[in-house]
This record gives C-alpha cells, structure tokens and sequence, in this order.
C-alpha cells in the first residue's frame, strides 16, 4: 500500500511540474484531446496500462 501512495504522489508531483513549466503548451493539449478519436484514447490507454503493469511486475519479481 506504502508504493501505492508514492506512486500517486510521483504522478501529482509529475503533473504538476508539466503544468508549473509549460502551462500554454498544456491546455493547448488538452484542447487537441477533443480532435482524437475515443479508440485511438482507449488504444493509447491500454497500451500505457499494460507498459505499467509490465515496469511494476519487472521491478517487484
């Protein structure tokens, strides 16, 4: 649970550090989202969720 929480902390620390740095260059992102098709965000989603799942499963065995 410990890693769980210092992961979420590193995610917020990550974000915030992007939005702190380059806040114009975000929202334009953010606003470039609405052009991209929902299966290409549920590609993209599932291929980070399963590079994640391989980085925790290579660093915990």
């Amino acid at each position: 649970m410990n890693e769980l929480i210092i992961a979420f902390g590193l995610f917020l620390f990550i974000e915030g550090f992007l939005y702190a740095l380059f806040p114009s260059k975000m929202k334009n992102m953010l606003l470039k989202l609405n052009e991209i098709k929902d299966s290409q965000l549920r590609a993209g989603g599932l291929i980070f969720l399963a590079i994640g799942f391989l980085i925790v499963w290579l660093v915990k065995s």
